[in-house]
């Protein structure tokens, strides 16, 4: 069941062709279109990460590439497969060959460490207790987890240990796609440096494919092969595509187009001066209700 221990190097022994397909996808929840005509071909050993500020939908993204999310319109598929056409039983097969890293970790807050690590062989295999035990414990090993935490609750351990212990969890069906939501975000830098470590290392596995969703440039330098940036769709003109960055990232360091120039550098002020004017905008309103001119909340979408 499991692979032998990730390899330094990457593996050349990919299938040809995207092993993932974005095409087109659009997600609207109610009236508020969060994702617009997005395209993207997901290539087999290839690390994409996807940047983003708050609310540009990355979260929705990487929910939809595995199907957790519907799409309004488009579609997206798994080696050629489209999604939409799959019921929840087959989806949830598929899903065995996918790891997802979620942000807070997820994990059982009721269960110990080795049974969080342990839920994905003893849900979807036949694996007999003592072999079950085996990996998990490789898991452990993996990630740089002591195998003394496999005995205690999430709740005892520290932010960057929970972490690792999802990770580990997520590798536990050997996935051939690994997808990362916000991976080092609630983490000092060290921590960071060692989850980026981490990911580097799982891409390093024979056939396995990542997707990483951050608003960290520093996890985009050092992991990425591939970076795509999503913009929010309510501060796009008519027509603007959404991804406005699609390359690597040296080139998007390199990039002039003030939008990632901002993002990448950090720069607030257009933010901040976006503020001052709703702030002012509220003020002289203050007596007679809303402003009619007052740009509506852009609620938490894509995080």
């Amino acid at each position: 069941m499991r692979v032998a221990a990730p390899a330094t190097s990457r593996s050349a022994d990919v299938p040809a062709g995207p092993i993932l397909r974005v095409e087109r996808l659009s997600v609207r929840f109610g009236t508020q279109d969060v994702l617009q005509d997005i395209s993207i071909d997901l290539n087999p050993g290839e690390t994409l990460v996807v940047l983003g500020e708050s609310g540009c939908g990355k979260t929705v993204l990487l929910k939809s590439m595995i199907g957790l999310i519907r799409p309004t319109s488009g579609d997206v598929q798994f080696e050629g497969r489209s999604l939409a056409g799959l019921g929840e039983r087959a989806l949830a097969h598929l899903r065995t060959r996918y790891g997802f890293v979620f942000q807070g970790a997820a994990l059982f807050d009721s269960l110990s460490i080795f049974d969080n690590v342990a839920f994905p062989l003893r849900e979807h295999t036949h694996i007999p207790a003592a072999e079950v035990r085996s990996i998990v414990e490789s898991l452990v090993d993996e990630v740089g987890l002591p195998r003394s935490v496999l005995p205690k609750k999430p709740v005892q351990l520290s932010g960057g240990m929970r972490k690792r212990a999802g990770l580990a969890r997520a590798l536990a069906l050997d996935p051939q796609l690994v997808l990362y939501d916000e991976p080092t975000t609630g983490l000092d830098p060290i921590m960071s440096a060692v989850i980026n470590e981490l990911i580097l290392r799982v891409r390093g596995r024979p056939n396995v494919t990542s997707v990483v969703v951050t608003h960290d440039m520093n996890t985009a330098r050092k992991v990425a092969d591939r970076v795509i940036m999503l913009y929010p769709l309510f501060r796009l003109r008519v027509g603007e595509p959404q991804v406005v960055f699609d390359g690597t990232a040296e080139e998007l360091d390199r990039c002039q187009d003030p939008r990632i120039r901002q993002f990448v550098e950090g720069r607030a002020g257009a933010r901040l001066m976006e503020l001052r004017e709703e702030q002012a905008r509220a003020e002289a309103a203050s007596g007679g209700g809303a402003s009619d001119d007052h740009e509506p909340d852009n609620p938490e979408a894509g995080e």
